[in-house]
């Protein structure tokens, strides 16, 4: 089981909401009481929210299925049922979400304690007593609760660090930022030591930042080579690039310019970099050679204009010049931006047109019936229920749907589908007659079924 894990698919489910109850009210000498059903309770969300004690997505690796509780029955005597507590699941500062089918970007979480509602629970039904009216005064049904939401998304974390070293591998950068933090990488003298990204706290006078270590930069990074492709987005919330340059490697066809612009150009072709300032550090200077190297090449690099620090990690020589140019660099570039603030979440209602509803007429004798409240409506309703059956009539046929199909060319007999085509209710259609116009039959009835 890894110890680091930066993607994932979460497997999520809301509650359901609790059904209503259909309840009469008995009492000796009292064989009229009224109804006296409660409302079911809602489902409950679930909530990814921004904590910053948490720095993977390990444990959703391991228990990738979430699902809140279901809101409970409404009782007799007008006792409505308890909501579903919510499950709050914490991710990372700098959690991507995506829907897992089509990739599409849900949300942007950064910022401690931003809170995303990622499913919905559902409502919960309600009892015969608030359905009660002056016509219906003792109805013998109740809503059913809705069912919660339920989707498959991907959380994609990119650390949200000052400073990205780069280079690569074994060029020092798990020796570096030991050396400047207390973090504790794994060092050897291997290629792909480091197989996650590091993260340390550096202070520098005032000015405390983070750095992070990327792994797995070789050429073909960008294409997925290494462990490139993997991390190469975490180096994207970074403010400032480190090159690391190992000027002690014995191999061939290798040289601190060479390693430069091979990096260089694995960052052009992953993109959205090229703003990011640079600067160059000529590491393993304790090696005679190599000081003698970085000596030789420093001039090139400060005629394209980078700042240069020769150092060894081991030996700690150079640090503090560097540390201070760091931290002078992303203090004056934390004085430029705002202050950081959670994710403003912005809610766009839907457009269902003016009667929130929609009538298609995809054949010459079936129609669809798509919109918000038809689709709710039939969710809660119970169908061994012959008056709950009417009393859904009812509302379709005050909401205009009755009239919209009419004028759609719908005819007594037609099929009718309300919701997706694969997954609706489908009826054959019969005009509706008012249930002003006829008596009132027993609880549980309806006399035009």
């Amino acid at each position: 089981m890894p110890d680091f894990v930066d993607q994932v698919v979460l497997h999520i489910g809301a509650g359901d909401g609790g059904n209503g109850c259909a309840s009469i009210h008995r009492e000796k000498f009292k064989p009229l009481g009224g109804p006296d059903g409660g409302n079911g309770g809602r489902g409950g969300d679930v909530v990814l929210e921004v904590d910053p004690n948490t720095a993977t997505l390990l444990e959703y690796h391991r228990r990738p299925h979430r699902k809140a509780e279901n809101g409970k029955q409404g009782q007799g005597s007008n006792r409505d049922g308890a909501n579903g507590p919510d499950v709050i699941l914490p991710v990372p500062n700098g959690t991507v979400v995506k829907n897992a089918a089509t990739g599409e970007v849900l949300v942007d979480l950064v910022g401690v304690g931003t809170r995303y509602v990622i499913a919905e629970g559902g409502h919960g039904g309600l009892g015969n007593a608030a359905l009660a009216t002056t016509r219906r005064k003792a109805p013998g049904f109740a809503l059913l609760g809705e069912p919660g939401d339920a989707l498959d998304v991907m959380l994609e974390l990119k650390s949200v660090a000052d400073v990205a070293l780069v280079g690569f591998p074994s060029a020092g950068k798990s020796s570096l930022i030991a050396a400047l933090s207390a973090a504790k990488p794994k060092i050897a003298d291997y290629p792909f030591t480091t197989l996650i990204p590091n993260l340390g706290v550096v202070t520098a006078g005032e000015t405390v930042f983070t750095v992070a270590d990327v792994p797995g930069l070789i050429p073909g990074a960008s294409q997925g080579k290494g462990l490139g492709h993997e991390f190469l987005r975490h180096v994207e919330r970074c403010d400032m690039l480190v090159h690391v340059i190992d000027c002690a490697t014995m191999e061939p066809g290798r040289d601190p310019i060479t390693d430069y612009e091979v990096i260089e150009s694995e960052l052009h072709a992953y993109g959205k970099l090229e703003d990011r300032p640079r600067l160059v550090v000529l590491n393993k200077a304790d090696v005679p050679d190599a000081r003698e190297l970085a000596e030789l090449v420093r001039p090139e690099f400060e005629a394209r204009g980078l700042r240069v620090f020769t150092i060894s990690a081991a030996t700690h020589d150079g640090l503090r010049e560097l540390t201070y140019a760091m931290g002078e660099w992303v203090a004056a570039a934390r004085a430029q931006k705002p202050v950081e603030e959670p994710t403003r979440l912005v809610i766009r209602p839907k457009q269902l047109g003016e009667t929130g509803f929609r009538v298609r007429r995809v054949n010459e004798n079936l129609f669809q019936i798509t919109g918000e409240k038809p689709e709710r409506w039939i969710r809660q309703t119970d169908f061994t229920n012959d008056e709950a059956v009417g009393y859904l009539a009812d509302r379709l046929e005050r909401l205009g749907v009755e009239a919209e199909l009419a004028k759609a060319g719908a005819t007594a007999g037609a099929e009718v589908v309300i919701g997706s085509m694969e997954g609706g209710y489908v009826f054959d259609w019969q005009p509706t007659l008012s249930a002003e116009s006829v008596r009132q039959g027993p609880r549980g009835s309806d006399n035009r079924l």
